[in-house]
């Protein structure tokens, strides 16, 4: 299996519009972040988590050709914003793309996307919707995949994993019934906003403590502002097993 970090930004991006810090000017193009998003890719089955308002770009650049199904963490505006250009892929596959989601980020979808659903034409993203819950695990194609709930705040969202793999942004709680899922996975891709605490994400101290506890091979950061540091600080201060991902960074996960 293929993870592609297609994102590793927040909802702001770095650089951040109107900002002229040291990370946001530098020019290192691992610390040129877009929003978070990743593609999964295996011999028989491609899926996207999240579609973000740069969506068409991170296309682009990892030359993304075909996508099985979507699934989403959450409706924020950030991982939600770029439903629209998979049209391409419509025509591509000359089929519409299935959609994995909690009901209520569906209910958004249904309402934000509403012309998806009335216009019958090939102008507009051609969508199946199945929802999901945190309690039952589904399978896409050749993918079982385990639903982790997990609080952005005050908000519900989902991670995921996949075999030996887990993604698990914008959160800031997680409780231990939820951990336990994760527990065992090799690979962990894992939210750390910044140095000091935010009321709804993880700061990096608590990202250590949550990689601490799951204890992988290898864990990947994502979700970083430019208050975390630039790529190569981040490296300076963060234990050996623990490193910030960058855009268009390609991880082989071996299968389960």
């Amino acid at each position: 299996m293929k993870v592609t970090l297609l994102g590793t930004g927040t909802s702001h991006g770095i650089p951040m519009i109107g900002c002229h810090c040291d990370v946001c000017a530098s020019k290192d193009p691992r610390d040129k972040r877009l929003r978070s998003s990743i593609f999964i890719e295996t011999t028989e089955t491609n899926i996207l988590i999240d579609t973000t308002p740069d969506f068409r770009q991170q296309a682009l650049k990892a030359n993304i050709k075909r996508i099985d199904a979507i699934l989403y963490t959450h409706a924020h505006k950030d991982h939600l914003a770029g439903l629209d250009d998979i049209k391409p892929f419509n025509y591509i596959l000359k089929k519409a793309i299935p959609i994995y989601a909690e009901q209520n980020v569906i209910n958004t979808i249904e309402n934000e996307f509403d012309y998806a659903f009335k216009i019958p034409d090939n102008s507009v993203p051609k969508l199946i919707l199945n929802p999901i819950t945190p309690d039952k695990t589904f399978e896409i194609g050749t993918i079982k995949i385990i639903p982790i709930r997990m609080m952005h705040g005050n908000l519900p969202v989902l991670g995921f994993r996949i075999g030996d793999f887990a993604y698990l942004t914008d959160f800031k709680t997680i409780e231990q019934n939820e951990l336990q899922k994760v527990m065992g996975v090799k690979t962990l891709i894992i939210e750390a906003l910044r140095l000091k605490p935010h009321p709804s994400h993880q700061s990096f101290k608590e990202a250590l403590e949550i990689i601490k506890v799951i204890n992988p091979q290898s864990a990947i950061l994502t979700h970083i502002s430019h208050k975390l540091g630039k790529h190569c600080e981040i490296k300076e201060f963060s234990p050996p097993q623990i490193r910030a991902g960058y855009d268009n960074e390609m991880l082989n996960i071996p299968e389960s």
